[in-house]
C-alpha cells in the first residue's frame, strides 16, 4: 500500500480509461486497508482507487510499477481477488495513504464480481504497455492552459471509451438477431419435419426413416419444458408440489417406457433438471413431488427398495414379470453378476442389482460372494 499516493482522479496527457469495478476493497497485503470499499479504474498508465462515498479520496498506482499478479479463487465467505505484486518502493514516491509497508503486494477484492473481465483487461494493458508511448509535445507557456489541456485529453479519453461501447452494443445486438433468426429457421425445420411425420403416420403411406426420428428425436430433447412448474408460478407447499407432480407425470412417461418402466432417481433428477433449462429442481423437491403419484392416481409410483434405492417407475411395471426376467436370464446363462445382467437388458447397474435382490429375496436366485464379486445362480433348493 505504501506504493500508492494521492491523486485528483483526473485522466493525465494521453491516458485513457479502459475499466472499471464498483465494490473493490483494497488489501495490504495480507490485511485488510483502512480505507472503505470503493470504485477501482484501470487506465491505460494507471490504477486508480476511489471512495464510493468521499470521491475526495483517491489514490493511484503506476502499472509500471506492477512486477506481475495473479488470481485468487473466491472461497466460503470469501470475496474473488486478484493479488499484485510491486517493485520496492521509489526515493522520490509522492505522499499517499501509507507511509511504509511490510508487505510487498496488494490485493483488490471484488465484493461485486467482475474480477474476471478485470484480470483480463489489466493483462491486456500490462502487455500492450502503452504508458511507455511518448506524449506528444505541446507549446504552451501558462499553466492554466496546460490544465485546460489536460482535461480535454482526458474527456476525450472518457468520449472514445462511450463511442467503443457504443460499438460493442450494436455489434451484440446484430450477433442476437443472427441468433434468432437461426432459430426461425431452426424452427420452420422442425415444423416440416412434425408435418411430415404426421403425415406418415395418417396416411400410412410409408415408414418413419430412422434418420427422420434420429432429427425429431433431437430437436424435442433440445426444447426441453416450454412452461416449467415453479414456486413463482404456483406458490408453494402442497399445490406446488401437486402441479409438479403431474407435469413430471407427462414427461417422464416416455423415458421410462424406452427404459423398461423403471428409472432410478438420481437419473430421473438428472433428466427433469436438462429439459427444465435455467429452472432447476431441488432433490427434495422432486422427493416430495414423486411421493404424491399415487395419491394423485397418475400412471407412475415411487418405490423405495430394501437398500434404500429410490426408483420412479410405471404403475403398469409388474414385479412378477421383473423376477421372471431375471430368473430366465440367470437360468440362461448359468449365473450373471449385476454387470453382466445391466449389459443383457441395457439398464443400469444399479437397477440390474436390485432387480436380481429382489428375485433372491423371493426364493428364486441365490447368491455366491466371494472375492471375484457378488455372482448369481438359479435357486435349485
Amino acid at each position: 500500500m505504501d506504493r500508492f499516493a494521492w491523486t485528483n482522479g483526473l485522466l493525465e496527457m494521453n491516458e485513457t480509461l479502459v475499466i472499471q469495478q464498483r465494490g473493490v476493497k483494497l488489501y495490504d497485503g495480507d490485511d485488510k486497508a483502512k480505507l472503505d470499499v470503493g470504485v477501482v479504474l484501470l487506465t491505460t498508465h494507471r490504477l486508480i482507487w476511489r471512495d464510493h462515498k468521499n470521491h475526495e479520496c483517491c489514490i493511484a498506482l503506476s502499472l509500471s510499477q506492477i512486477i506481475y499478479f495473479e488470481e485468487q479463487a473466491a472461497g466460503i465467505g470469501k470475496s474473488a481477488k486478484i493479488v499484485i505484486h510491486l517493485y520496492p518502493v521509489t526515493a522520490n514516491k509522492e505522499p499517499g495513504p501509507y507511509q511504509q509497508s511490510k508487505f510487498p503486494y496488494i490485493k483488490l477484492s471484488f465484493k461485486e464480481h467482475g474480477q474476471i473481465e478485470f484480470f483480463r483487461r489489466l493483462t491486456e494493458e500490462m502487455t500492450q504497455k502503452r504508458w511507455e508511448t511518448p506524449v506528444p509535445q505541446t507549446i504552451s507557456t501558462a499553466t492554466g492552459s496546460q490544465t485546460g489541456k489536460t482535461r480535454a485529453v482526458g474527456i476525450v479519453g472518457i468520449e472514445r471509451k462511450i463511442e467503443q461501447k457504443r460499438k460493442e452494443t450494436e455489434q451484440n445486438i446484430s450477433e442476437a438477431f443472427e441468433d434468432l433468426s437461426q432459430l426461425m429457421v431452426k424452427a420452420k425445420e422442425m415444423v416440416e419435419l412434425s408435418r411430415s411425420i404426421a403425415n406418415k403416420i395418417k396416411d400410412k403411406h410409408g415408414d418413419i426413416t430412422e434418420d427422420e426420428t434420429i432429427r425429431f428425436k433431437s430437436y424435442l430433447l433440445s426444447m426441453g419444458i416450454a412452461n416449467p412448474v415453479t414456486r413463482e408460478t404456483h406458490g408453494s407447499g402442497t399445490n406446488y408440489h401437486m402441479q409438479l407432480a403431474k407435469q413430471l407425470g407427462d414427461m417422464l412417461l416416455a423415458p421410462l417406457e424406452e427404459r423398461g418402466g423403471m428409472m432410478a432417481l438420481t437419473e430421473v433428477y438428472c433428466l427433469v433438471n436438462r429439459a427444465r433449462g435455467m429452472e432447476l429442481l431441488s432433490p427434495e423437491d422432486l422427493v416430495n413431488a414423486c411421493k404424491m403419484f399415487e395419491s394423485m392416481q397418475l400412471p407412475l409410483r415411487l418405490r423405495v427398495f430394501d437398500s434404500g434405492v429410490m426408483v420412479v417407475q410405471l404403475q403398469s411395471h409388474s414385479e412378477e414379470e421383473m423376477i421372471a426376467s431375471a430368473l430366465d436370464n440367470v437360468t440362461d446363462k448359468g449365473s450373471l453378476t449385476s454387470e453382466e445382467f445391466a449389459k443383457l437388458l441395457g439398464l443400469s447397474v444399479l437397477l440390474s442389482k436390485e432387480r436380481l435382490l429382489l428375485a433372491e429375496k423371493m426364493g428364486h436366485l441365490c447368491r455366491d460372494d466371494s472375492v471375484e464379486g457378488l455372482r448369481f445362480y438359479p435357486n435349485l433348493f
